[in-house]
């Protein structure tokens, strides 16, 4: 049985660690060092701990540090519910995840004032913003795009053509960061850290459909650019590669930043509170797809965080989803396939290298994503990762990655 120290459980959290174990832990979480020892709080927790004193590199009470390795689930549950128990933040930890709704599109208000009684954009079906704009005339449609380009814009069911020019409206408004970005986009709001979602391929004929759901650090800002100014992290380059590299007639892929993801190291990564806004988002997005595209299948391609928007939205998308993807994953909520609730394919990839590998199965008090999906006992299909050796390079060009991801977008198997 392999060891997994410390170190692990406080990733699965959002914590770097420096420092001695215990320390840090403290520090983490902005606790006071207190007398108390930490074997009590894992007493509390139901955890048993074996003495561990005398071993050789693991020190004793009295030694410089407290150099312990952590072999057993049950044990890693009982040290990350200590560190949650000692942490002054514990209520905010604590709290259950938020059922937030996606934000109100831009003119929203003025939208819903209209004396011609349109589809509310937050809660009409799909299906009826689809009939809505089937019976309006071409002028009309154009009209409305025009004066209310956010709200059509981000309209799930809208025509895909009007969609892309009401969200060329938006951009052009927003100013020159984003006027002259080229592009067809079905999403845009500049609001906050920016939601946008830009397509590749004729959609509007797509019999095959792929959407890459992002994880964690990826707004409006660096959606072109990459996280961190690295172009390999830009979600829209990685739709782009997907894109060329299934060289298939009848595919489309869309880049899909439609919610906000977690920034940084952070509590927000092993919560799920941002993941269930971005569900609720998602399967609407998809259900417009459907309704627009109603003969088209549809995969989503979830990487890191995304796989756990993924994993809630699972039982709540329409039948023409027929493949969950997911790569560099921290868990998609669930131990194991059965419990998504889906009748979908799921994929699994991880890299060797990968430093996701380290977060544990877990979830304790509203924190962790559950077993890991390229788990064997968690039941989704594996792939491999060739040519990858981190956690974002699983798009790059050349690596039997990609090809093996565009395989299962465009035909619900591998090479």
């Amino acid at each position: 049985m392999r060891a997994t120290p410390i170190r692990s459980v406080l990733r699965a959290i959002g914590t770097r660690v420096r420092a001695t174990p215990i320390r840090s832990v403290l520090r983490a979480t902005g606790a006071r060092r207190r007398a108390t020892p930490i074997r009590p709080a894992l007493r509390a927790t139901g955890t048993r701990v074996r003495a561990l004193a005398g071993r050789r590199g693991t020190g004793t009470a009295g030694g410089a540090g407290l150099g312990v390795l952590f072999g057993r689930r049950r044990i890693r549950t009982g040290v990350l519910a200590a560190v949650v128990a000692l942490s002054p933040t514990t209520a905010t930890v604590l709290a259950p995840a938020a059922a937030n709704r996606p934000a109100a599109p831009i003119g929203t208000a003025a939208w819903r004032a209209d004396p011609r009684a349109l589809p509310d954009p937050v809660t009409a079906d799909p299906a009826a913003v689809r009939r809505f704009y089937a019976t309006e005339p071409p002028a009309a449609r154009r009209a409305l795009a025009l004066r209310y380009p956010g709200v059509v814009g981000a309209s799930d069911g809208a025509p895909v053509a009007l969609r892309y020019a009401a969200n060329r409206v938006a951009m052009r408004a927003a100013g020159p960061r984003f006027a002259d970005r080229p592009g067809r986009y079905l999403l845009f709001d500049p609001r906050g850290d920016g939601r946008a979602a830009e397509a590749f391929g004729d959609l509007a004929r797509a019999d095959r459909i792929a959407v890459l759901v992002p994880g964690a650090g990826v707004d409006a800002a660096n959606f072109w650019s990459g996280v961190g100014g690295r172009g390999y992290r830009a979600l829209a380059r990685q739709a782009d590669q997907l894109y060329r590299s299934a060289r298939r007639p009848g595919f489309a892929v869309i880049a899909w930043l439609g919610y906000t993801t977690p920034k940084g190291v952070s509590l927000s990564e092993a919560r799920e509170d941002l993941a269930r806004t971005g569900a609720a988002a998602l399967v609407r997005f998809v259900a417009g797809l459907a309704a627009v595209r109603p003969h088209a299948t549809v995969a989503l391609l979830a990487h890191s965080y995304g796989s756990v928007v993924v994993g809630l939205a699972a039982r709540r998308l329409p039948p023409q989803v027929t493949d969950l993807v997911v790569v560099g994953s921290p868990g998609m909520g669930v131990d194991d396939v059965s419990r998504l609730g889906t009748a979908a394919r799921v994929w699994a990839g991880r890299c060797p290298g990968d430093w996701i590998r380290w977060v544990p199965g877990e979830r304790v008090f509203g924190l962790g994503h559950g077993r890991a999906p390229t788990d064997a006992a968690f039941g989704a299909r594996a792939f491999g990762t060739g040519g990858v050796a981190d956690h974002d390079h699983y798009f790059a060009p050349g690596t039997a990655s990609l090809a093996n991801l565009a395989a299962i977008a465009t035909r619900g198997a591998l090479r």
